[in-house]
């Protein structure tokens, strides 16, 4: 644990690796990421227990168990609830605090461009939910909100990131 609480605390010395990130980039887009990660796996369990335990069914326009068995729960074939959760799992990846201090640029664009995926998802599952289901799941809801604060977070982080000074020369 330390060496996570390690990580976190030097988070404002990326400078070393290129790039000034502020301070909250690294520990906000990790918590974002585990928050999405830990409703993913909650689905994906669901999902593959028949959701023998959703805790969400309400019937009317709030109805997860209406979402997540519809046609609309697969994309592709393969089940959402796996999706996201693969998803959630790179996004975790992307955003350790070790991986934000490296100076690699391209992992900017990469980190981006994988949630800026994820939001396309997002976009397409809400019409679905919207427009062929007819209902609305709150887990789900709960992974499109995770889902685009963490790419709101990583844009503006990124965007905030100050090249390193250059050492001043003797």
């Amino acid at each position: 644990m330390s060496s996570l609480r390690d990580d976190l605390a030097a988070g404002h010395t990326a400078a070393a690796a290129g790039r000034a990130r502020p301070v909250w980039l690294a520990p906000v887009s990790l918590v974002l990421a585990l928050a999405g990660l830990a409703v993913s796996a909650y689905l994906t369990f669901e999902h593959f227990t028949a959701n023998a335990t959703l805790a969400c069914s309400i019937n009317g326009i709030v109805d997860c168990a209406k979402v997540t068995t519809s046609a609309w729960s697969t994309f592709l074939g393969v089940p959402v609830a796996l999706l996201g959760l693969v998803f959630f799992v790179v996004a975790l990846g992307l955003t350790l605090p070790r991986v934000w201090r490296r100076p690699e640029r391209w992992l900017d664009a990469v980190r981006l461009g994988w949630l800026t995926v994820g939001i396309g998802m997002v976009l397409y599952l809400v019409w679905a939910e919207l427009y062929r289901v007819h209902a609305i799941c709150l887990w789900c809801t709960a992974v499109h909100v995770v889902t685009f604060l963490l790419w709101i977070v990583v844009l503006f982080g990124q965007i905030l990131s100050a090249p390193a000074e250059e050492p001043l020369a003797d």
